[in-house]
């Protein structure tokens, strides 16, 4: 049964029930929207070397057409969450989507490497208007077993979007349809997202945002900041030479930070609303389980990011291989998050616990098979499907439980938190893991070489995710 259906609302004064909605549809609805936009973090990357071609792009320049995308996505979650708060989770999904959509097509047509940059940016803003409201909408729609399970799908959309872009990415570049090099990459998103904006007109829940809601415009301003000096540098700097200027964001972000916590307790003292209000943070179990979601994350795209290349800089494979063979880790990371619930009980509150000691054993195994620069043959990828199953195991428990002790009314600014935290993860990891790994290889390179340095990135992997075991046995406490 779904909260929607049975719980009234106030409106005008009268008391009313809400409208009923159809959970299976609803949740294909939004999962497929999140789907999207995990998608379009990997789908390009298989597409630069055809658009350098295209339209003669710098080095510099490529790099912002697949960072702009993240840039924007990661500095505007929490904003585009407190904005679903405030005017309605279903209206911000429905105007996210279709700002993601028109982004997309202009993407698809844009005629030179500059508009293409502004339309990722673009696209990213669109991205952060939808994605939050997604955690909201399951949160508020669905309860108990049915929460559990929607939970479990959301997490597999992660896991599978990340995978999939880089095989569909490779797909579309491969079929050159119609002459079009890499514009499907982008235009495939139009057609999805015109019929998930008619589909979401009818049912998406009319959920009445609260135009009381404080929007706290300092704590926005210095939070975008705030992520902004720390994204931007991560996102860049090893293609760039990690340049000081780089360094030098990075060491006024973490003063920004700082002046983030002192603008919030001003807001809370003055009797405002702040962005992030702290009875979130001190929910439950909250703040260890995200700390260790963090690194599961960071570990997980840092491996991806740095197979991928392993995979197309050393052993050849063409970018569609290179995305079948990282397809096992994400079919397994899926399936166990989905259905990790079904497990006996006894076992839920301990499984990230062991679920993440296991993953960093796993890692190191697997750097083993790989580290002489072997070919990927049947018992690499049967290491790395078993590996997906405990990274979802060690991932989707502890983002329900962070999750558990939070109020429906602070769903938007718990998601917002959660996503912002998953999405920073994945851009640490790819930037300091991918950093570790080709500060010990010169690409392209012998095999053997490349695969020592995935040998030694998988034990950097290691050591991120037996952390995230300790902070999972605190979630674990606190939430007791």
């Amino acid at each position: 049964m779904t909260d929607l259906q049975t719980r009234p609302r106030v409106a005008g004064g009268t008391t009313t029930r809400a409208p009923a909605v159809r959970p299976g549809l609803l949740l294909a609805l939004v999962l497929c929207g999140q789907f999207m936009a995990v998608l379009d973090v990997s789908i390009v990357n298989v597409a630069v070397p055809t658009i350098r071609t295209d339209l003669g792009a710098s080095g510099a320049a490529l790099q912002l057409v697949i960072a702009g995308y993240t840039i924007s996505y990661a500095v505007l979650l929490i904003t585009g969450a407190r904005l679903g708060a405030r005017y309605g989770y279903s209206r911000l999904f429905q105007l996210g989507l279709a700002a993601f959509t028109a982004a997309s097509l202009a993407c698809g047509l844009a005629p030179s490497t500059g508009w293409l940059i502004a339309f990722r940016l673009l696209q990213g803003a669109g991205s952060a208007l939808m994605v939050p409201q997604v955690m909201s909408l399951l949160q508020r729609t669905f309860t108990g077993a049915a929460r559990s399970r929607a939970l479990g799908l959301y997490s597999a959309v992660l896991a599978g979007g990340m995978a999939l872009g880089q095989v569909l990415g490779g797909v579309l570049v491969s079929a050159d349809l119609l002459g079009t090099g890499w514009r499907p990459v982008f235009l495939v998103n139009v057609p999805l997202g015109v019929l998930l904006l008619a589909a979401g007109a009818r049912l998406l829940p009319r959920l009445p945002g609260d135009p009381a809601r404080g929007f706290d415009v300092p704590g926005l301003v210095v939070l975008g900041a705030a992520l902004g000096l720390l994204v931007v540098p991560l996102v860049l700097g090893h293609e760039l030479g990690w340049p000081a200027w780089g360094w030098g964001m990075i060491a006024g972000s973490v003063l920004l930070f700082g002046l983030f916590a002192v603008v919030e307790r001003g807001v809370a003292r003055r009797g405002g609303q702040p962005l992030i209000p702290g009875r979130v943070l001190r929910a439950p179990g909250l703040l260890p389980a995200a700390v260790g979601l963090f690194a599961i994350m960071a570990a997980f795209a840092g491996f991806m990011f740095s197979f991928a290349l392993h995979q197309q800089a050393a052993l050849g494979h063409s970018a569609l291989r290179a995305g079948l063979c990282s397809a096992p880790v994400a079919v397994g990371f899926g399936l166990s998050s989905l259905h990790w619930h079904r497990l006996p009980g006894r076992l839920h509150g301990v499984l990230p616990v062991i679920a993440a000691v296991s993953l960093g054993g796993g890692y190191l195994l697997l750097g083993v098979l790989l580290g002489g620069g072997a070919e990927i043959g049947a018992v690499p990828l049967a290491e790395m499907a078993a590996l997906g199953l405990i990274a979802g195991w060690a991932y989707a428990p502890q983002f329900a439980r962070a999750l558990a002790g939070v109020a429906p009314g602070d769903a938007a600014d718990a998601s917002g938190v959660m996503v912002t935290v998953i999405q920073l993860g994945q851009v640490v990891g790819v930037a300091v893991l991918g950093s570790v790994f080709l500060g010990q290889v010169d690409l392209p390179a012998p095999a053997a070489e490349s695969g020592h340095a995935l040998e030694v990135t998988l034990a950097v992997n290691a050591v991120g995710v037996l952390l995230a075991a300790g902070f999972a046995a605190r979630s674990r406490r606190a939430a007791r």
